[in-house]
């Protein structure tokens, strides 16, 4: 059954309001994001307190209504109700309804990173005389398949890494991708760090699948305090990045290899004045209108 989708842009003091007339009009769901999200201006909600429910300073809303609610009914009722929206703030479309999860595993096809390291879903089988080096990923976790730029520049960056018998620090480990491809490309452990408990059963549970759960060891922020790594690697977004380089510095060797991404082109400069501090040999890699640092650390 297909859905109508009115979406909407309101300032973080004016979201409640909007929600609560969306919800008053008979909406199914309402679904809140970033209204600058994959911008410059994009801002991460990284870590909220215990009870908090951080939003954004501009939001996006998206509610699905009947397929046959009246548009010019809807539009004329939230005037009403929100006496400072204008006609042009609304935009309409119709969502056909769909089972996401087939479509989403139909779509994702197996996928090459460098010279030897592929993703795979679970609905098909890769080659068994191949020297592929395979993770298998369940395509219904939307914490990180590969499809993403960054994702991609990361899992390329570790495939050119000699790995064997080195541990591997995975920050922001989402669906635990990069730290499983970098236990399967031959890493003798790697720890993934997370601040939302679901990317950690994500992260624990494709480990499983992978055959590599007994050398993953995951953590919140606030619980890990181990000692530093061969490899360190984090796909999150600039803001954090910049607010944690000195644990991440803590958090690699001297001489360690390392990757950050989830950077936007335009943000590299600073990022790159910052991280100059602990690490050497910074280059920038770019894809996509998305960026990858990396580099070494220093002593």
């Amino acid at each position: 059954m297909p859905f109508l989708e009115v979406a909407l842009t309101a300032r973080l003091e004016q979201q409640p309001r909007v929600e609560e007339a969306l919800e008053d009009l008979g909406a199914l769901s309402i679904t809140l994001r970033d209204a600058d999200a994959e911008t410059p201006d994009e801002q991460a909600i990284f870590e909220p307190g215990v009870g908090e429910l951080p939003l954004w300073p501009t939001i996006t809303l998206n509610a699905l209504f009947d397929e046959h609610a009246d548009r010019r009914g809807l539009a004329a009722a939230l005037g009403e109700l929100l006496p400072w929206l204008e006609p042009d703030q609304l935009d309409f479309r119709v969502v056909e309804d769909q089972d996401w999860e087939r479509a989403w595993m139909d779509q994702y096809q197996p996928m090459a990173f460098g010279r030897r390291l592929w993703i795979y879903p679970w609905n098909i089988e890769p080659p068994a005389d191949d020297a592929r080096v395979v993770v298998r990923l369940d395509p219904g976790l939307a914490f990180g398949s590969g499809t993403h730029p960054t994702t991609a520049l990361c899992l390329e960056w570790l495939d050119g890494l000699e790995l064997g018998g080195r541990t591997v620090i995975d920050y922001g480990c989402g669906s635990g991708i990069l730290a499983i491809a970098a236990l399967k490309l031959g890493a003798a452990g790697a720890i993934g760090v997370d601040n939302d408990p679901q990317a950690l059963i994500a992260s624990r549970d494709n480990a499983e699948r992978n055959g590599v759960a007994e050398r993953l060891a995951l953590f919140l922020p606030e619980d890990y305090a181990g000692e530093p790594a061969d490899v360190f690697v984090a796909n999150i977004l600039a803001g954090p990045l910049g607010e944690l380089a000195p644990t991440f510095a803590a958090a690699a060797k001297p001489g360690a290899p390392f990757a950050i991404s989830g950077i936007l082109d335009g943000q590299q400069d600073e990022l790159l004045a910052r991280y100059a501090e602990w690490f050497d040999a910074l280059r920038v890699d770019t894809r996509d209108g998305w960026v990858r640092i990396s580099g070494k650390r220093q002593g």
